[in-house]
């Protein structure tokens, strides 16, 4: 025989019910089974809320109005009269009490399994199957013990198979779970979980073959689905895997449902209801693969402290807990302390904080009063994550995923078999948390949420570029690059499960409401994203102030805005402080050379000891376009000039190009990165733009080119014979001092030389070096081009993904 049990959401008055009631009548074509049921739907919980109000003397009428029309619903004929009256007596009396015993109380809730039994054999009667309803205080016995109820299992098993010994073949009894009898045959009830644990006891009192649990899930889960979306069913669990879980706060295990059917060597499968077909989980006595079997979360619960320097050196400190706590018949869940115990921390269920610190304060009232203990004091936002089946040694790298997303650890507990991790955590950071640990050890993609400030040329071609190459990434690397936000001038897009292919349509109907960066980084909160990037493609320098504040909020950051790097020194090592003191990254390759990998190599060698004594070069591939054409053509600068804006090589003024400024502030970041204490003034720039033409609007300016060429066509005739003009920063001195010397000017180079072989809009940079003398380290390539500019931005972000 197999025993069926059926979960409250599994007879619910919805598909619930009737897909039960099909799979009852399919099973029973084939097998012999019997039936325990829980209340339908909510019923406990309503039943309690009425003896709550009941005895509180408020009226209860209405609730208990829908409580009948509820469970009349599937069949409106069924005479449930005695039931109903029974009910509203029992509560009219506790109503003019204002009180009631645990014996009342079980009465009561015993009703929601009385009615369900009720319901599902008319049901299958209506069938045509033979079901009978079986009560199951004529079962299961009960003896209180310190106020709760345990089964006698010896009069239990007796009664049980005296039971069944006298049910006719063929006949399928649907039994109430959770409902027991005492010795006098007064209802008692098992406690929440009790209908699985009746199936659990009946199946072992009459050796089934099999239990059969229906739920509204798809089996036990490597997490809890509604937290992490990549959660995936196990297929398979012993019941010392199963036992740890429900331990550890798996809601749809419990631990006494699982030791009758340990002892009894009978199989537990785990089905859902409404999705009869899969294969759910199987716990049994088969041993699987060792690892992790699944995350589960214990929210009710609170960290209780006793902190105090006069601790220090004290025998007997946790004696005194453990004996206070036991009288309270009140449980520890984990316990950490110093080696010099001047503080003790423990876990316990939320319900049982406030007595238990009651308590305590008794039991260290004298060394409160002489302040050996500071406090003894409760934290109640906290949560407990535990991962069944993880050793220690091999959860360095969720530990750090932790660390980088900015969540604390307030304990660690390591079980003695050295097989289950557990950690404390604040409540805020619970999902979050679950999420960067099942990602890590169950191998699901990685997930970067990047915000995207500035949807411009640059930042418009990252986000394609983002958006055509996630599925590639995700195969190839197993990281899923998520756009959760992109932010215009003014309106902001905001999408948890990332931006769509059709982004461009969905932006423009996003709300205007995009002022600061303090909603992205709450709406990041408030669905506890996990690996924030921001990156910065705008040219904003109000912006850059933000930077700290995202920081702070646990995003590394990307930017192709020059302007952090070269605002103060101060500004510029403030950043730095803050972004090792939270461990975040800042990656800015595209500040110089566009895509090229300046930075990188800058870097590495001046890390590795390298003395670099200059930099020189042409950082800005707009004027590196506009001298080569002006160089070997015989046309006026102007026209050249002209043909560059109209590329779309120079800004929309094209003097933000042609004032220096630009490449004076990429000279100035590689300057620091050489730890160069400089500052943009002093900066010795040439400025290209005639001084007739440097304050005039945007549009007179546009007209009056023809003002550039006079200039230029006689600095272009007086130089040497091959020779060609180019616009040059230039980084020198004693690079080994606290400053430099840089200076950006326009140059006649020989067109032999490296400078002079330049084309098109290429930049080239020379980095010398004491160990490589006279013959420099060239870095030559496209210097300007959003689609290059974007894809140097996306190499870092793709960098930062990769050390997460």
């Amino acid at each position: 025989m197999k025993i069926l049990k059926f979960g409250g959401s599994s007879l619910s008055n919805d598909n619930g019910l009737k897909n039960a009631i099909e799979i009852i009548e399919n099973k029973s074509k084939n097998e012999s089974i019997a039936v325990v049921v829980s209340a339908r739907g909510n019923s406990t919980d309503t039943l309690e809320n009425m003896l709550t109000k009941a005895s509180r003397g408020q009226n209860y009428s209405h609730d208990l109005s829908v409580f009948k029309r509820y469970q009349l619903a599937p069949e409106i004929s069924l005479d449930l009269f005695h039931e109903f009256e029974l009910l509203k007596n029992t509560l009219e009396a506790v109503r003019t009490l204002k009180d009631y015993s645990p014996s009342v109380k079980d009465l009561v809730l015993a009703q929601g399994e009385i009615l369900s039994v009720k319901m599902v054999t008319a049901l299958l009667k209506k069938r045509g199957i033979h079901a009978i309803e079986v009560h199951a205080k004529e079962l299961l016995v009960t003896e209180n013990k310190d106020g709760i109820h345990t089964v006698d299992e010896q009069q239990s098993l007796a009664k049980t198979q005296s039971y069944f010994k006298k049910i006719a073949p063929n006949t399928i009894t649907i039994i109430t779970g959770f409902i027991a009898a005492d010795r006098s045959g007064q209802i008692t009830t098992l406690g929440r979980n009790g209908s699985n644990y009746s199936a659990s006891l009946i199946a072992q009192f009459i050796g089934a073959e099999e239990v059969l649990s229906y739920t509204n899930v798809n089996g036990i889960f490597t997490a809890n689905p509604a937290q992490v979306d990549d959660a995936t069913s196990i297929p398979n669990l012993s019941y010392q895997e199963a036992h740890e879980l429900a331990n550890f706060g798996a809601s749809i295990l419990h631990e006494k449902t699982i030791a009758p059917l340990a002892q009894a060597a009978i199989p537990l499968r785990i089905l859902n209801t409404f999705n009869p077909e899969f294969n759910g989980t199987t716990v049994s006595s088969r041993a699987h693969q060792n690892g992790v079997k699944s995350i589960s979360v214990q929210n009710q619960v609170s960290l209780i402290h006793i902190t105090g320097a006069g601790l220090l050196g004290k025998v007997g400190i946790d004696a005194r807990i453990f004996n206070t706590l036991q009288n309270l018949n009140v449980s520890i869940g984990i316990i950490s302390q110093g080696s010099s115990e001047r503080g003790v921390s423990f876990i316990v269920a939320k319900e049982d904080a406030s007595k238990s610190i009651v308590a305590l304060e008794d039991t260290f009232k004298y060394e409160l009063a002489h302040h050996d203990i500071d406090q003894i004091s409760a934290d109640e936002h906290i949560g407990v994550i535990t991962i069944i089946g993880q050793n220690l040694n091999e959860f360095h790298n969720p530990l750090k995923s932790l660390a980088q997303n900015n969540i604390e650890i307030l304990l660690i507990n390591n079980t003695s078999n050295g097989n289950n991790i557990s950690l404390v955590v604040q409540s805020k950071d619970i999902d979050k948390a679950v999420h960067l640990i099942h990602a890590q050890i169950f191998g699901i993609s990685k997930k970067i949420n990047v915000a995207i400030f500035g949807k411009g040329t640059v930042g418009g071609s990252l986000i394609d570029q983002i958006v055509r190459s996630q599925k590639k990434i995700e195969k190839r690397k197993g990281i899923l690059l998520n756009i959760f936000a992109i932010a215009g001038s003014s309106q902001l897009l905001l999408d948890k499960n990332g931006a769509p292919s059709e982004w461009r349509t969905a932006f423009k109907k996003a709300p205007e409401n995009f002022s600061n960066v303090d909603a992205v980084i709450q709406f990041a909160q408030q669905n506890h994203l996990e690996n924030l990037v921001a990156i910065d493609n705008t040219a904003s320098d109000g912006f850059t102030e933000k930077y700290t504040t995202l920081i702070e909020n646990g995003f590394d950051l990307i930017s192709s805005n020059k302007l952090a790097n070269t605002k103060s020194f101060e500004f510029y090592n403030d950043l730095r402080s803050t972004l090792q003191q939270y461990s975040k990254n800042y990656l800015y390759e595209t500040n110089v050379g566009a895509g090229l990998p300046l930075i990188d190599t800058i870097k590495l060698l001046h890390d590795s000891g390298e003395n670099i004594t200059r930099i020189k070069g042409i950082f800005s591939g707009s004027l590196s376009f506009l001298f080569n054409q002006f160089s070997e053509r015989d046309e006026s600068f102007s026209t050249i000039l002209q043909e560059a804006i109209n590329l779309g090589y120079t800004e929309p003024d094209p003097r933000e190009d042609l004032c220096g400024n630009d490449v004076a502030r990429k000279l100035l970041i590689l300057a620091r990165e050489l730890d160069l204490e400089n500052e943009f003034e002093d900066i010795e720039i040439q400025n290209l733009v005639p001084e007739i033409l440097q304050d005039l609007n945007q549009t007179d300016f546009l007209d009056h080119l023809d003002q550039f060429d006079t200039e230029y066509e006689k600095i272009k005739s007086q130089q040497s014979e091959n020779h060609v003009l180019r616009y040059v920063g230039d980084l020198y001195g004693d690079l080994q001092q606290s400053t430099g010397k840089l200076k950006v000017e326009l140059v006649s180079a020989s067109k032999f030389s490296a400078l002079g072989q330049v084309s098109g809009s290429d930049s080239i940079i020379e980095i010398y070096t004491e160990s490589y003398g006279d013959r420099p380290i060239v870095i030559q390539g496209a210097g300007a081009g959003a689609e290059v500019t974007a894809r140097g931005v996306f190499g870092d972000l793709m960098r930062i993904a990769d050390k997460k």
